[in-house]
């Protein structure tokens, strides 16, 4: 009787044991998380700043802004129309409107069209202003290849007379190279860095087209003044 119940005990005892073991292994595996991986949008492939002569404009640059959604270093992907989701474990070192201002800066630069360009907040007083926004910048994965598709919208303003010279919506897709987060990283440099070049070609032709502008209503002034 008495071992009976001794080894009753003892198997209770065991049990027991076993399942402790097996919950504290299970909150340690728990605990044990996948360390994200990090990605940059830049600028590398444009060509050193050009020198534009004195009378040039100078364009003041205001950080870019980012639709409801998009205004995070999270990583986007769209599997459903409407559907924002995003990458586990991976995600991009910055927002990408953060990332994008320098690069914007480095683009207009290139084109030696501006005198200076300056990103605010900045005691400079410039001639143009720069007002841009991210649409989307999102990894679309409901085709193969998958692609990424991003949209800017860009407004050049006289800082004078606050008068919007123009605007422009630069929309860009660019098919992955490679399924994956990664391969969505690459595609969106590539995506950034032709958006980017059409601005630069934007700004250019705002700026002249002011220019031209302001020239043609100076000489009215001074042949007014002859007469």
């Amino acid at each position: 009787m008495n071992n009976l119940l001794f080894a009753r005990l003892y198997r209770l005892c065991v049990a027991g044991l076993v399942l402790t073991l097996a919950g504290g292994c299970g909150a340690l595996r728990s605990t044990t998380t996948e360390q994200p991986s990090f990605y940059t949008l830049n600028s590398e492939l444009f060509s050193t700043p050009l020198t534009a002569p004195d009378t040039a404009p100078t364009l003041i640059i205001n950080p870019p802004h980012a639709s409801a959604g998009f205004d995070t270093p999270r990583i986007i992907y769209v599997r459903e129309a409407h559907k924002l989701e995003y990458y586990a474990h991976n995600e991009w070192i910055d927002t990408p409107a953060r990332m994008l201002a320098p690069l914007i800066i480095a683009a207009v630069e290139s084109s030696g069209t501006f005198r200076a360009v300056v990103l605010t907040p900045s005691a400079a007083v410039g001639d143009l202003r720069l007002d841009t926004e991210i649409i989307r910048l999102q990894h679309e994965i409901g085709s193969q290849p998958s692609h990424v598709h991003f949209t800017l919208r860009a407004y050049i303003v006289e800082n004078l007379t606050r008068r919007v010279l123009g605007w422009r919506e630069f929309d860009e897709t660019v098919a992955v190279t490679s399924e994956g987060p990664y391969g969505g990283v690459v595609a969106a440099n590539r995506a950034v860095q032709s958006v980017l070049e059409q601005l630069s070609d934007f700004c250019t032709e705002a700026a002249v087209n002011w220019h031209t502008s302001n020239s043609e209503d100076l000489k009215r002034t001074e042949s007014s003044l002859v007469r």
